[in-house]
């Protein structure tokens, strides 16, 4: 049987410090330590939201599994709440990493691998680019190109969402109280994604209990256009699956195609799915039986 336990880290310097909430899975005792992966959401997303299905199907297979939440969303601390930053994200994951490590006591920390879908599919491709040691990433519908993923939005949307960004951080400068927007919902309205799928995809996937919100504080707006981790997938030195939708609605497939099939080691699986078809029925049937094989060739348990 899977064994759940909830815990906490570290994150953050100063003022900016927190301590993010997550699951660690531990699979049954085996007579060695089990690899583990590192896991956390896409945009606005929570860890309740699909990702124990992955985790408890990797868990099952033997892996050790964390499960994390960013800074200002779901259990975790930090103030703002509902604050997308890049920065902090990055930061949470690295915490999450170091983390993971240090229940060597409990699992191989020397096989640490990283599983991120949509916007975390970009991080964990950023973060294997210059952290060597990791034994291996997954990368699902990832969102490599800022300016290719903000093309998807409806002009309107992107005017919109653009001057109220501007006003949210004109007002942080002076300790006004955040605007936010919503995450997602339709064309026209202020939102972070406007696809006819977005809105619903989202709703899909959020369980009784979820802790999501359909919000975001509207500064992130201005960081989306100048964030590019699909470039470092040249970089990674790594065993690297992609799994790309090829009718991706927000993190459009041609772009992604074309930054990840430069990884030296990677192996890019394409699904005629849309973006938010991955977390559940016969996408996630497709995706979690890709990436456990893919799991089982490049860092075995035995």
């Amino acid at each position: 049987m899977t064994q759940r336990t909830d815990v906490t880290f570290s994150s953050g310097k100063s003022k900016h410090k927190a301590e993010c909430a997550a699951w660690l899975y531990l699979p049954e005792k085996k007579d060695k330590k089990p690899p583990v992966i590192v896991m956390a959401h896409g945009l606005s997303g929570t860890r309740d939201m699909r990702l124990p299905a992955f985790a408890e199907a990797f868990s099952a297979a033997g892996y050790a599994c964390l499960v994390f939440d960013y800074r200002h969303f779901g259990e975790s601390g930090g103030e703002p709440r509902q604050l997308i930053d890049i920065d902090h994200q990055l930061e949470d994951w690295r915490a999450a990493i170091e983390y993971a490590r240090s229940r060597g006591d409990q699992v191989d920390a020397q096989q640490v691998v990283l599983w991120g879908s949509s916007f975390s599919g970009g991080h964990v491709i950023k973060l294997g680019a210059e952290d060597s040691s990791i034994k291996a990433i997954i990368s699902q519908c990832p969102f490599t190109n800022g300016i290719a993923s903000a093309s998807t939005l409806n002009l309107a949307t992107l005017t919109k969402i653009t001057a109220i960004a501007l006003a949210d951080l004109t007002g942080s400068l002076v300790g006004a109280k955040p605007i936010t927007i919503k995450a997602a919902g339709k064309p026209g309205e202020a939102v972070l994604m406007d696809a006819p799928d977005a809105e619903s995809g989202m709703l899909n996937i959020v369980g009784p209990g979820s802790l999501w919100k359909n919000e975001v504080i509207a500064r992130f707006v201005l960081q989306i256009t100048r964030y590019f981790p699909g470039t470092k997938a040249k970089n990674l030195q790594m065993p690297a699956l992609f799994c790309v939708c090829l009718p991706d609605s927000v993190a459009p497939s041609k772009q992604t195609l074309k930054h990840v099939s430069q990884a030296k080691k990677g192996t890019v699986k394409t699904y005629d799915l849309g973006h938010f078809d991955v977390y559940t029925g016969a996408g996630f049937d497709a995706l979690s039986s890709d990436q456990l094989a893919f799991l089982q060739a490049e860092v075995p348990v035995n």
